[in-house]
């Protein structure tokens, strides 16, 4: 068989986290079977359409590096693939249900619609249409449709029964048909097809021969199913993967976090990071091995391994991932990727200065290992660039020290840090080892309230190969400083 598979967002909101999942299984299994993935914007929802969204679409997919072999700038045999563009296909294929005893017109105007929900909630029937047109005589049907009275088309859900299919990773699926949404519409007044129409129809005259999407679908199925077979055509294979969800059990929202991969992008994590992540999210290749580059799943991915549980997000593990694949970067590609954010927060001139390009040279090394996320490093460095205008007093004087124990510390590493240009690192670490067991402390404590006055937090790069940035003369300057502001705190 041919594997044709297809990713079909409606360009009404930015790209998230389960979406964009959808859209790397699709593609992986493409790719793993040499089929075909196709991108098919789905934008029948005018009200709702944002050309925002559409841009981010495509900015999401390249930025990925996910390419599709039919969509959108491609091109293929089976276009347009924009929905908004198919409309006559739509339309006859309406009509053709409509030959075939498989739809009917319905008139009822919106009033009566609206009426009718509002008994059925009073007698707390359930909400549904009546099927008050279904039957209505061919007479009548003519005249209306020659007096053009606004109408929809209704598909003719069977009364009886029950509806089966199978999922790949589900199994058996019943539903009976009594319990299905009542004769739900295909064509809207409007000329404009829902989704059931438009999907099943897309699905089958673009040969998809899989489809591979979240659950929140899986009760579209047994309507889909129903067109299909008044069609007379053979439903794809189906298979719905399991939700994205919180840490909490509930759906992954914008309350758990940043959900959209803009957001992602803009804090500065990696696209390899985020494909290798995401793709853990439900799916798995064994049960120990975590990195996968996109090559490697563009070879691996298979439906057998995907968990029919809950794929949970977790965010944490998530900045664990891009951190390791920061550290796979060599130093020149890791400082053309912060040195838009340190642009961007105003740490360096547009263009850099040669003595900033210089301090950035030095500085990647050191982060490199701290850095969870692109977004960090102006928060980390910004003491290399700017003078400090404020210290936390909690900050300088550490737990269990007062305020003149910590002059005591800072005059003692004053005086170490100015003759650091004298010694090597690993002299200068020995010769502060020695000073803090002399003074009856730890080298952490000794270091902290230095490491504050110099970089203004308790959290930095490593604090020796800071100081030879900065340069010996400024971290002097900065100590001294703390040392007079805690004189006249005593």
């Amino acid at each position: 068989m041919s594997i044709r598979v297809r990713y079909a967002p409606s360009p009404t909101g930015l790209q998230h986290i389960g979406g964009v999942r959808t859209a790397l299984f699709n593609y992986f299994f493409a790719r793993a079977n040499k089929g075909k993935f196709i991108l098919r914007v789905e934008d029948t929802d005018r009200a709702r359409y944002s050309k925002e969204a559409l841009d981010d679409l495509f900015e999401t997919m390249h930025w990925l590096g996910i390419s599709w072999d039919e969509g959108p700038g491609v091109g293929g045999d089976y276009g347009p693939y924009f929905q908004s563009q198919r409309l006559h296909v739509y339309r006859e294929h309406a009509e053709k249900l409509i030959q075939r005893g498989e739809a009917y017109y319905c008139f009822c105007p919106p009033e009566r619609l609206k009426r009718l929900r509002e008994e059925q909630q009073k007698k707390k029937e359930s909400i549904g249409y009546d099927r008050f047109c279904r039957d209505l005589p061919q007479e009548e049907v003519s005249r209306k449709i020659k007096e053009q009275i606004p109408h929809v088309i209704r598909l003719k859900v069977p009364l009886e029964g029950e509806t089966l299919f199978y999922d790949k990773l589900l199994g058996e699926i019943k539903k009976k048909n009594r319990d299905l949404p009542s004769d739900p519409v295909l064509l809207k007044s409007d000329g404009y097809p829902t989704y059931h129409l438009a999907n099943v129809v897309d699905d089958h005259l673009m040969g998809i021969s899989h489809i591979l999407r979240a659950q929140e679908w899986l009760p579209s199925v047994p309507i889909h199913i129903h067109i299909y077979r008044a069609f007379g055509w053979e439903p794809p294979f189906f298979c719905h993967v399991p939700m994205v969800m919180g840490k909490d059990g509930q759906k992954l929202s914008k309350r758990h976090g940043s959900t959209s991969i803009r957001e992602f992008r803009e804090q500065g994590y990696l696209p390899e990071a985020l494909i290798n992540y995401i793709s853990l999210v439900g799916w798995s290749y064994d049960d120990s091995r975590e990195f996968f580059s996109k090559e490697e799943l563009e070879r691996l991915f298979t439906l057998d391994r995907l968990n029919k549980a809950p794929g949970v997000f977790d965010y944490k593990k998530l900045d664990w991932f891009n951190g390791q694949y920061i550290r796979m970067k060599d130093d020149e590609e890791l400082k053309a990727l912060v040195l838009p954010y340190l642009l961007k927060d105003g740490l360096l001139s547009n263009p850099p200065t040669e003595r900033e390009l210089k301090i950035v040279d030095g500085m990647i090394p050191l982060v490199k290992e701290r850095l969870k996320k692109l977004s960090e490093i102006s928060g980390m460095v910004k003491f290399l660039f700017v003078e400090i205008d404020q210290y936390s007093k909690e900050d300088i004087i550490p737990k269990k020290m007062n305020a003149e124990t910590t002059i005591r510390v800072l005059k003692e590493g004053r005086k170490l840090i100015e003759e650091f240009p004298k010694h090597t690192d690993e002299e200068n670490e020995e010769l502060i080892r020695r000073k803090a067991e002399e003074m009856g402390m730890k080298v952490g404590s000794f270091m902290m309230p230095i490491r504050v006055a110099i970089t203004g937090s308790t959290v930095s790069p490593p604090l020796l190969g800071s100081i030879r940035l900065l340069g010996t003369e400024k971290a002097v300057k900065r100590i001294s400083g703390v040392i007079e502001v805690l004189k006249k705190a005593v």
